[in-house]
């Protein structure tokens, strides 16, 4: 019996050598399949998107806009051509016409809301003469609210014209209703002024038992003042509150018990003052 050794290293028989070997076939693993990429849009793909819808929405947005406007004024223009049916005036009027008041309303009465001219309106009610600030507002569909303020007379301004509280000069018609108010004088261009000296001089005159009756600013800028008492005070030009301080310090402490007996006090001096009495009153026969 023959004994067979197998070369594990060669995998030949050694026992037949002169066999040819089988080739050997070497077997390739396919190549990975190359799947297309997925990315995200880029910037200029967006923004060129981005155009062509607005090429798009634009017109239709227009289109639906022109509609709804259209449709809006069909709506509002009966409103708009409906003549004013209300018109309510407010304030606390004294002094104020209200026929008068009426009469400057009538030529807007037939306009509507949107063809009335407000402006206008204000200038016809301030031209009246009681009228000091007036103001006007629409009030839908067919109302105006006018809200009307009058001069507050404070004094008289020479022969024909009263002074509100603000030195404002305006002629009434009639002011013989008014002849119980100071009478104030001076140049057009210095009523303010007139007024707040005439304030000023109240103030300081009245606690003491005074009150101003008449008070002028003469050409040359110096004050007369006569009480309601009958006393006239020449004042100057300068100083005339410091003037008025120095008068009522000295009819406190040596005038008080003569008062009425004062015609007249110069007050233009530097420190002291003149009085000028009244002729003394005497009756026939004693």
């Amino acid at each position: 019996m023959g004994l067979m050794i197998r070369d594990q290293r060669s995998g030949r028989n050694p026992g037949r050598r002169g066999a040819p070997t089988r080739g050997a076939v070497r077997v390739t693993p396919p190549a990975p399949r190359s799947w297309p990429r997925l990315g995200m849009p880029s910037l200029q793909g967006l923004r060129g998107s981005g155009r062509r819808l607005q090429q798009l929405l634009w017109p239709l947005l227009l289109v639906v806009l022109g509609m709804g406007l259209y449709e809006l004024v069909d709506r509002l223009q009966p409103l708009a051509q409906r003549p004013i049916s209300v018109i309510n005036v407010e304030g606390d009027l004294q002094y104020i016409d209200r026929a008068s008041v009426q009469a400057a309303l009538a030529p807007y009465q037939q306009k509507s809301l949107v063809t009335i001219d407000l402006d206008a309106l204000r200038a016809d009610l301030l031209a009246m003469p009681w009228v000091s600030g007036a103001s006007v507002r629409r009030v839908w569909p067919d109302q105006l609210v006018i809200n009307l303020d009058e001069h507050l007379p404070v004094a008289r301004w020479g022969d024909d014209a009263l002074l509100n509280n603000n030195g404002r000069a305006f002629t009434p018609e009639q002011i013989d209703s008014f002849q119980g108010l100071p009478l104030l004088n001076g140049p057009e261009r210095a009523k303010k002024r007139v007024m707040q000296n005439y304030q000023q001089f109240n103030r300081l005159l009245r606690p003491h038992g005074h009150e101003v009756a008449r008070l002028e600013m003469r050409d040359r800028g110096s004050w007369f003042l006569t009480t309601r008492g009958g006393i006239e005070m020449l004042l100057g030009r300068d100083d005339v509150l410091d003037k008025m301080q120095r008068f009522l310090t000295i009819d406190r402490l040596m005038l008080a018990e003569r008062r009425e007996l004062i015609a007249r006090v110069d007050l233009r001096y530097s420190n002291g003052m003149a009085v000028a009495w009244r002729e003394p009153v005497t009756v026939n026969g004693e």
